[in-house]
């Protein structure tokens, strides 16, 4: 009875996630929801065991802690009618417990791979592989999408919680709380803003309150859509500080898309140039870790830098 009755909490939030979005696939129009709340709010209402049959996941019982995955794409393409593929043939691997950078021009296919390997876009053609298994369901894999706006009935505390609700863990309502409060101080958000709606929150806070959500489940993945585009300079700085300090306390796969050539050399182990829906190069970043600002006024990071900004140009050193 216990289990009926948290199975029916569970629909009832995600068909009100379905009558705010719309439409579940257009979701990140309306808040940055984990690949958690997606990918269970699909399941609820089709019955799927999955949203993309082309992502290979092996069944498996809920560990006890998640560990790093790795993501290797086999010839990925993904076309939209009869235009050129947003993704062509990508053939590569996004390394376990590794910080991978994804730059290029607007239009040649960062975010369309990041989707893809969220399970958030059909492949044309391809596979992606999660190794070793991740699940969206369980709060594996968080996607962070471009806008931080939050479910609007609910206070920062409990849009933090959400994807703990959704999906398979036996924490109570309380430890969900405590949990949920706890990511929030690790994102340094007031206490006195963590129960605010999201209306009363400035934007630096709510991509604090969105991170932490994605944060939340301990993903062994994280993707993350140029969540800091739209801040100032001081707050992007700072909330790349949080996520390396999370990092490096709990190491995970990170993904980035951004076209911040500074933000991929501080935050990344690898950058991934990519350019008409290909990645053309790869550059491993030996910059000294863990890194600070004073990083930015090396000879390497310029170097670095040079070197990564002439290839998006076309050009090769």
């Amino acid at each position: 009875m216990k289990e009926r009755t948290e199975g029916d909490a569970r629909r009832k939030i995600a068909k009100k996630i379905c009558r705010t979005a719309k439409v579940v696939p257009v979701c990140e129009r309306h808040g940055a929801l984990t690949a958690t709340c997606l990918a269970v709010t699909m399941r609820q209402m089709t019955n799927a065991d999955s949203v993309t049959p082309t992502r290979r996941l092996a069944s498996r019982p809920a560990p006890t802690r998640t560990v790093p995955s790795s993501l290797v794409c086999r010839e990925v393409t993904v076309r939209f009618g009869i235009r050129p593929a947003a993704v062509d043939s990508i053939t590569s691997e996004f390394a376990a417990g590794k910080i991978t950078s994804l730059v290029g021009p607007s239009g040649c296919g960062k975010t369309t791979l990041l989707r893809s390997l969220a399970g958030l876009q059909a492949l044309t053609n391809g596979t992606i592989e999660i190794q070793p298994p991740a699940e969206a369901s369980r709060g594996e894999v968080a996607f962070v999408f471009q806008q931080p706006t939050l479910l609007p009935w609910l206070n920062a505390i409990d849009n933090v919680r959400l994807p703990l609700q959704l999906g398979a863990n036996s924490l109570t309502a309380d430890e969900e709380t405590t949990r949920a409060i706890e990511q929030l101080r690790a994102m340094e958000l007031q206490e006195d803003a963590m129960r605010r709606f999201p209306r009363e929150l400035s934007g630096g806070m709510k991509m604090r309150v969105s991170l932490a959500r994605a944060l939340v489940t301990q993903p062994s993945v994280l993707l993350l859509d140029e969540p800091f585009a739209a801040l100032d300079d001081m707050l992007r700085g700072t909330l790349g500080r949080l996520l390396h300090r999370h990092y490096d306390t709990f190491p995970f796969t990170i993904v980035l898309v951004t076209h911040n050539i500074g933000e991929a050399a501080m935050l990344s182990h690898d950058v991934f140039v990519m350019r008409e829906g290909r990645i053309l190069q790869l550059f491993k970043n030996d910059l000294a870790w863990p890194r600070d600002e004073s990083v930015r006024t090396t000879p390497e990071f310029g170097a670095f830098y040079r070197r990564v900004s002439d290839a998006l140009r076309g050009e090769r050193r």
